[in-house]
């Protein structure tokens, strides 16, 4: 099995804002005009985007969320990853990988504008996922969540500030 050095060489990964690493593989060449998606956008998206998504040893994906479903794809790695998402203020965790005996799933979708973070089960390791994003990721769709995400969900303070920035 590769080490996580070579994917990010390899891969060209770059320092996610959320924590991890990243890279843009697919943004499609077809667009959603604005009138024709939610109010919520603030305007045209292309259909579709994906990234490669890497986290490694203590990295975590900060808790944010997205206007739009996200579809993650397990790749490879000597761990799986755990997603924590928040749904109506209950905490649900999924994880991501490839023994099945151990309740993994090689797919986890995550509601558009739900609250998630990820991190690694197993912090000695890494993991190389995917991200698929519809309509299409874009930075104004995209909100980091901060220390007030506590005051909103306090029954769950023990079990998230450790995954916000």
């Amino acid at each position: 099995m590769q080490e996580a050095k070579y994917w990010i060489e390899k891969l060209s990964l770059q320092k996610h804002p959320e924590g991890g690493w990243f890279k843009e593989v697919y943004r499609s060449e077809d667009v959603i005009k604005r009138v024709d998606l939610c109010e919520k956008f603030s305007g045209d998206r292309h259909v579709s985007t994906s990234i490669y998504y890497m986290l490694e040893g203590e990295e975590f994906s900060s808790f944010h969320r997205i206007k739009s479903d996200e579809l993650w794809h397990f790749y490879t790695g000597s761990s799986s990853i755990e997603i924590i998402w928040i749904d109506d203020g209950i905490l649900n965790v999924e994880k991501l990988g490839a023994d099945f005996e151990k309740g993994e799933r090689f797919q986890v979708l995550i509601p558009k504008n739900k609250w998630f973070a990820a991190r690694l089960t197993n912090t000695l390791g890494y993991a190389l996922a995917g991200c698929t994003v519809a309509p299409g990721f874009h930075f104004d769709d995209f909100e980091l969540a901060d220390k007030n995400l506590l005051q909103k969900f306090p029954a769950l303070t023990a079990k998230i500030e450790k995954l916000i920035q």
